[in-house]
């Protein structure tokens, strides 16, 4: 059994040794993983991009499941190359898992980054005049209840982990559940 291991690990300056300790893991659970790095490409050659992408669906398309990083990035959410790629994966009704490093709500992780108060109507708005989504939920509801539906609720710390890019025990806990789910 093949899992996708997607999410925005592969900008870590270690990016190559985290993938190796997830792959080390599902072993260790009985499934393998697939890292988006194990895709050899050359940076600098024209088309690149592509060359990424086409690798990337291709190893997609050959799992049986994704566990997707969704911990925010750059921002209050999820990366958006991780979000699409969980997207791919349930729209082929695959096996979907993720974890988040932040336990926050979305709501919260946004009044982080900006000024967010409460409009005449009671609902958030941020500092452009935007409505904020306050479910509860700890990032858009899409993702959320795209897991709910097709895998696994979210699984996410109590607390905020010390380094929230290299502790992998919420990684573990959905290798064990694809692991299960799939055997």
């Amino acid at each position: 059994m093949k899992i996708y291991l997607a999410g925005p690990d592969v900008f870590l300056p270690d990016a190559v040794g985290i993938g190796q300790r997830k792959c080390d893991i599902c072993r260790h659970h009985g499934v393998t993983g697939l890292y988006p790095l194990d895709n050899a490409v050359d940076l600098a050659a024209p088309g690149a991009s592509m060359q990424i992408f086409r690798g990337n669906e291709a190893m997609m398309n050959a799992s049986d499941a994704i566990i997707a990083n969704l911990t925010p990035f750059r921002g209050p959410g999820a990366d958006p190359g991780t979000v699409y790629e969980l997207g791919y994966m349930a729209g082929q009704g695959k096996l979907c898992l993720s974890y988040c490093n932040d336990p926050a709500s979305y709501a919260e992780r946004v009044a982080r980054s900006t000024k967010v108060t409460r409009g005449a109507d009671n609902r958030l708005v941020d500092a452009d005049g935007l409505t904020v989504e306050d479910f509860g939920l700890p990032d858009n509801l899409m993702m959320i209840h795209a897991l709910d539906l097709h895998g696994s609720p979210l699984v996410m710390p109590h607390a905020k982990p010390v380094d929230i890019w290299r502790d992998l025990s919420a990684f573990e806990t959905c290798v064990r559940l694809a692991a299960e789910k799939l055997g």
